[in-house]
C-alpha cells in the first residue's frame, strides 16, 4: 500500500513504477470533476479509470475486498471517506469469490486493519496483497465522487 498526496508527486515519482506514474499523472492532469460516472479508457485494459458516485456507509456494512490482476489507485474527487486496509492473510475466510468474472474477492473479516482518510488531494495505491474496505463513513454519511484507476500487474 502507498498512501500519498498528489502535490508531492514530483518529489516522490522516482520511487514509483512508470505505470503508477502514468496513473497519478492522469489524476493530476484530468478535470476529474467533469468526468461522468463509468469506465474511461487510458491505455485499454492495461490502465483505465472507473468513476463512481455514492454515499458512504458505516464500516460494518462494507465488505473487505481484494484483487488479483489489478492494482487500484483510489482517489476521492469530492467528499471524504475512510478506507480500511489490511495485509492479505491465508486465514481470511472468503465470503464471495468473483476473481474470474470481475477480479474481485470479498472476505468475511480481516485483522490488523488500519484506517486511511481519503479526500481530495490524497490517494491510496492498493496492491493485490492489500485487502481494503472502501466507501466507509468517516464522521457522517457523505456523498462522494471517486475515481479508481485500475492498473494491470502486466503493465508494471
Amino acid at each position: 500500500m502507498i498512501y500519498g498526496q498528489l502535490k508531492n508527486f514530483e518529489q516522490e515519482k522516482a520511487a514509483l513504477s512508470p505505470a503508477l506514474q502514468r496513473g497519478l499523472l492522469y489524476l493530476i492532469n484530468t478535470d476529474l470533476s467533469s468526468l461522468p460516472v463509468g469506465r474511461h479508457e487510458i491505455e485499454g485494459d492495461a490502465i483505465f479509470a472507473s468513476v463512481s458516485e455514492y454515499e458512504t456507509e458505516p464500516k460494518e456494512k462494507r465488505k473487505p475486498e481484494a484483487h488479483q490482476k489489478y492494482i487500484d489507485i483510489q482517489y476521492v474527487v469530492s467528499g471524504e471517506e475512510m478506507i480500511g486496509c489490511s495485509p492479505l492473510s491465508p486465514e481470511y475466510e472468503v465470503l464471495q469469490d468473483e476473481l474470474t468474472l470481475r477480479d474481485l474477492i470479498f472476505y468475511q473479516g480481516v485483522q490488523q486493519e488500519v484506517e486511511l482518510l481519503l479526500k481530495p488531494g490524497i490517494y491510496a495505491v492498493l496492491f493485490p496483497n492489500d485487502v481494503h474496505r472502501p466507501n466507509c463513513t468517516l464522521h457522517s454519511t457523505t456523498k462522494v465522487k471517486k475515481v479508481v484507476l485500475k492498473i494491470a500487474l502486466s503493465a508494471l
